[in-house]
């Protein structure tokens, strides 16, 4: 089995850095708040514009709270998720199945709300599978079987443990295991959305999944990928939005504030009434989403599902 990801000691490194000893209780404002709120995030797949994706939400946060806040960075998921537990990461913003598995693992933290991507549109998106636009020797998921294969990562929403699910659907697996889907075909973790479809539009995957918005949006508008260069052959059940999740250990009072803050106000329309930004500057994250919209935690029982349905390692 082939992998392309991060370093390992980049990883280990970013949860040593957020989840050292949990620090003394915080100082708190006149709102009621900690004198300084931390969001913790991790690089999309173009990190020099990450800080900038969030500037309006931090300037909202900043003006609503009377806190001042930073944005702490981190390898990978697992970095962001210890730092709350420690306490050191008061907001993060998860992955769908990120959360799931951190809710799992016992992480003391609720949702404040999800991310939607254009204003009216529910929280959710999905997974796509994809060949060459002139592959003729594929044309839906079963014919996925045997051949190389680009996943992002074992522990990506879209870009692994829904595209597991299709495949056992589709009887090309038995489970989502990484034996038996390596038993099924050759998988390649590409370790990002946008190396696996450009990965498959090179040929150094036959086939592969991403996320609809990176293969139809993102890559196209940044001209890496044109017109007709990939196909898509499958697409997924919806999968619920990105998160922003807050640790209880916050407080009721002050977790309650924040879901009305980013679920009133973590929107293009009102970052740009109060002149945060214009245009595209106002959508944030790396997904360059509308804003934030309410979310609950049964919200994401659909990946659990997929999770019994898969028995995937990494949902462990």
């Amino acid at each position: 089995m082939k992998r392309i990801s991060l370093a390992a000691a980049a990883a280990l490194a970013s949860i040593a850095l957020l989840s050292a000893c949990a620090p003394a209780a915080p100082e708190v404002n006149a709102g009621g708040f900690p004198s300084e709120l931390v969001v913790g995030v991790i690089p999309n797949e173009n990190s020099s514009d990450l800080s900038s994706s969030y500037e309006p939400l931090i300037k909202m946060l900043e003006e609503e709270t009377g806190s001042k806040v930073k944005l702490q960075q981190a390898s990978d998921y697992a970095g962001i998720v210890e730092g709350m537990i420690a306490d050191r990461v008061d907001i993060a913003f998860l992955g769908p199945f990120s959360y799931v598995i951190a809710t799992t693992n016992q992480a003391d933290i609720k949702p404040l709300g999800a991310l939607a991507a254009k204003k009216g549109q529910p929280a959710g998106y999905y997974s796509l599978g994809i060949t060459q636009g002139n592959n003729t020797s594929v044309d839906s998921i079963e014919d996925f079987a045997g051949k190389d294969t680009c996943f992002v990562d074992p522990g990506s929403t879209s870009g692994f443990l829904y595209p597991s699910s299709g495949l056992i659907k589709a009887g090309v697996a038995t489970s989502g295991k990484e034996s038996d889907i390596s038993a099924a075909l050759k998988p390649i973790y590409a370790g990002s959305h946008d190396a696996s479809a450009l990965s498959v539009k090179n040929g150094d995957c036959e086939v592969g999944f991403a996320m609809q918005s990176m293969v139809e949006k993102t890559l196209p508008g940044k001209g890496e990928l044109q017109a007709g260069e990939l196909k898509s052959v499958w697409t997924s059940d919806m999968i619920p939005g990105s998160v922003f999740a807050a640790r209880n250990s916050l407080g009721e009072e002050t977790t309650t504030k924040l879901t009305a803050l980013f679920t009133e106000k973590a929107n293009a329309d009102y970052f740009e009434s109060k002149g945060y930004c214009t245009g595209a500057e106002c959508l944030i994250t790396g997904e360059h989403a509308w804003g934030v919209v309410p979310a609950a935690d049964a919200d994401y029982d659909g990946i659990r599902n997929v999770c019994a349905a898969t028995k995937s390692e990494k949902c462990e």
